[in-house]
């Protein structure tokens, strides 16, 4: 893809959050803390993962 289209579709998600932020913060707040639990959630199963592997 090219730059301009790139920065088009940032563009256009970064508003869709604002618009999506605007017009239910108590949706948008889950959405986000969801987001961070299965982060959270994902990295401690690689530090598992390899935590296992490096003490077999």
């Amino acid at each position: 893809m090219g730059s301009k289209t790139k920065k088009v579709i940032l563009i256009i998600v970064l508003a869709f959050f604002v618009y999506a932020v605007f017009t239910s913060p108590t949706k948008a707040a889950d959405i986000v803390s969801n987001l961070w639990g299965v982060i959270v959630d994902g990295f401690n199963a690689i530090l598992s993962f390899f935590n296992s592997l490096l003490n077999q």
